[in-house]
């Protein structure tokens, strides 16, 4: 079943290096979250340019993904950005996209638990 949430929940995009994938997952749980889907990618952006003996060098990247509640954002995106020195140019980048239609978080939302469910839903 998709729920319909309006801005209740907010998905973070958190983009760093590889290397700092578990830093930033520990700050969003400090922030409240309950944690997150780590991804691996390479980075192409200006900060990330350099080669070695020719060979173009494209740094691995982590990309944290985390479906939060709206009142606890802020919280944990200070929490992130002083994790992962997101002030510093070339360290990442933090950003929240709305989240409108969600399943498979029953035990956030409010009006809905897996009890509700009939037995063939709830496996």
């Amino acid at each position: 079943m998709i729920e319909i949430v309006g801005d209740d929940f907010k998905l973070l995009f958190v983009i760093v290096k590889k290397n700092l994938s578990r830093r930033v997952v520990k700050a969003v749980k400090k922030g409240g979250a309950e944690g997150g889907t780590v991804l691996l990618g390479r980075g192409t952006g200006k900060h990330n340019a350099g080669s070695i003996f020719g060979v173009k060098v494209e740094p691995e990247k982590a990309i944290i993904l985390c479906l939060i509640p709206d009142e606890i954002v802020d919280k944990v995106i200070s929490k992130v950005r002083a994790a992962a020195r997101l002030d510093k140019p070339g360290t990442g980048v933090a950003f929240v996209v709305n989240s409108r239609s969600i399943c498979g978080i029953a035990h956030l939302l409010n009006n809905q638990s897996t009890s509700n469910l009939p037995d063939h839903e709830q496996e």
